[in-house]
C-alpha cells in the first residue's frame, strides 16, 4: 500500500488541524510543551507548519493519544527516538497508523451502510459512547 503525502509545504493551523484531528488550543499547548513544534509565523503573525512538523504532531498525538503516555513520557520518548536516529521513522509509523485507523473507521462505516446500520454523523461519539439522538 502507497500512502500519499501532503505536497503542500506550509499548513495554516486549520489546515493541520483538519488533517491531524486535533483542536487548535491542542496544538498551541503542545507548542508549550515540545520545544521541537516550534512553527514559523508568516508576516500577518499567523502560524505555518511544515510537513515535517506535521509528522511530529502525529508522532506526538500517537504517544500520548494511543500508546497512552503522559506528556513528559511522550517528550522521553520522543528524545529517545532523536538520540537513536529513529525519529523520523517513528513519526512516520505515527503517521500511516493514524491513516490506517482512520481508513478502518471509513470502511467500517460503510459496511454497516451495506448491512442497513443506520450510519453515525461524524462527531457524535463521545470518548466510545454513542450519543443517541431522540427520533
Amino acid at each position: 500500500m502507497t500512502t500519499t503525502r501532503p505536497v503542500q509545504e506550509f499548513y495554516s493551523i486549520g489546515e493541520v488541524c483538519a488533517l491531524t484531528d486535533l483542536k487548535p488550543h491542542v496544538l498551541r499547548y503542545w507548542e508549550s510543551q515540545f520545544r521541537f513544534l516550534n512553527p514559523a509565523k508568516n508576516r500577518s503573525g499567523n502560524r505555518v507548519y511544515k510537513s515535517r512538523e506535521v509528522e511530529l504532531i502525529m508522532l506526538v498525538k500517537h504517544l500520548l493519544y494511543t500508546e497512552k503516555f503522559t506528556i513528559d513520557g511522550a517528550r522521553q520518548r520522543i528524545d529517545q527516538y532523536r538520540r537513536t536516529g529513529e525519529l523520523r521513522g517513528s513519526a512516520r509509523r505515527a503517521f500511516e497508523a493514524e491513516l490506517a485507523q482512520e481508513l478502518r473507521a471509513s470502511i467500517e462505516e460503510v459496511v454497516g451502510i451495506l448491512d442497513g446500520k443506520p450510519s453515525k454523523p461524524r462527531g457524535e461519539e463521545v470518548k466510545g459512547k454513542s450519543v443517541k439522538g431522540e427520533g
